[in-house]
């Protein structure tokens, strides 16, 4: 039976896991600890996962085979379809399910604005990485839009934070009081503010802090403090391989230290659509892009 990689998942109240798909078979998950040694190679080519809506995956009909350097193991084909019922991207206005706005906090001074189904709970603010973050009201999908353009231009946040700026700061976390207190004036702020649709509920500041979850708790991250320069990896390639401790982990990224004590983000949005195969006393051969060291050591 062949596995496809489906990248990183999150669940709320757990921790990282892979995500697997096997024609036939559905959907499986491999849930990864801090501490354990992930050592794969990439084999098999890479293909489209094809469209993953309503908790069920349709496979690609051709089964296409995509680009290593892409985030989106997809088609373009299939990448139109996801398009067009994306509430992401703007597509869907009469989706009936109720909605959350929210202040997500990656960064001092890097708060972002966003929505995500109430039925999610905060599986989509683990999924960006989201250090931490409050809810700031809940009601219908057009009139939680209408909030989050609101929000966004008041408070002059962005709806979008680029990934590469979010783990470039997760070594240089101010402690968590700092990081609340951020979020509970932009709170504070986005909630006296005129103009909030009237079917929007306002909810009151209750910071969430994923810190000890992703792995950045005081402690928990040691192994790269300090580290020198590290590396993120840039694409997979046939036969190529991944090999390291696993050390923290935050949205699609995991951060491993290998064996040389050189520190490594994989991006996990690049597995997808990859077989990986578990070998041993291996080191990383995949292509990777150096970054300077920053003052904590996570780069």
């Amino acid at each position: 039976m062949t596995w496809w990689c489906t990248g990183v998942r999150w669940r709320v109240g757990g921790g990282p896991a892979l995500g697997w798909y096997g024609e036939g078979k559905g959907e499986r998950e491999s849930p990864l600890a801090f501490g354990d040694v992930l050592a794969f190679r990439a084999v098999g080519g890479r293909r489209c996962l094809g469209v993953w809506r309503g908790g069920r995956r349709t496979p690609c009909p051709a089964g296409e085979a995509v680009p290593g350097r892409g985030t989106r193991a997809q088609c373009a084909e299939c990448a139109g379809i996801d398009r067009a019922h994306s509430v992401a991207a703007d597509t869907v206005a009469d989706d009936p399910r109720p909605y959350h706005v929210y202040l997500a906090w990656f960064g001092d001074g890097m708060v972002k604005v966003g929505i995500t189904g109430v039925g999610r709970g905060s599986a989509r603010l683990l999924e960006q990485g989201a250090v931490a973050f409050t809810w700031l009201g809940r009601g219908p999908l057009m009139a939680a839009r209408r909030a989050e353009e609101l929000l966004r231009s008041a408070l002059g946040v962005p709806d979008r934070i680029p990934y590469a700026r979010k783990r470039a700061v997760r070594a240089m976390l101010p402690p968590a009081g700092e990081r609340a207190g951020e979020l509970e004036r932009a709170h504070a702020t986005a909630i006296a503010l005129d103009g909030w649709p009237e079917s929007l509920e306002r909810l009151p500041c209750e910071v969430v802090d994923h810190a000890e979850v992703f792995g950045l708790a005081d402690g928990l991250a040691d192994g790269l403090r300090g580290g020198g320069a590290g590396c993120v990896v840039s694409e997979l390639v046939e036969g190529g391989v991944v090999a390291g401790t696993l050390v923290a982990a935050a949205g699609p990224d995991l951060h491993l230290l290998e064996a040389g004590g050189r520190g490594l983000v994989v991006d996990c949005r690049l597995l997808g659509g990859w077989r990986l195969e578990r070998v041993s006393g291996a080191v990383t051969s995949v292509p990777v892009k150096e970054v300077p060291a920053m003052q904590g050591g996570l780069f």
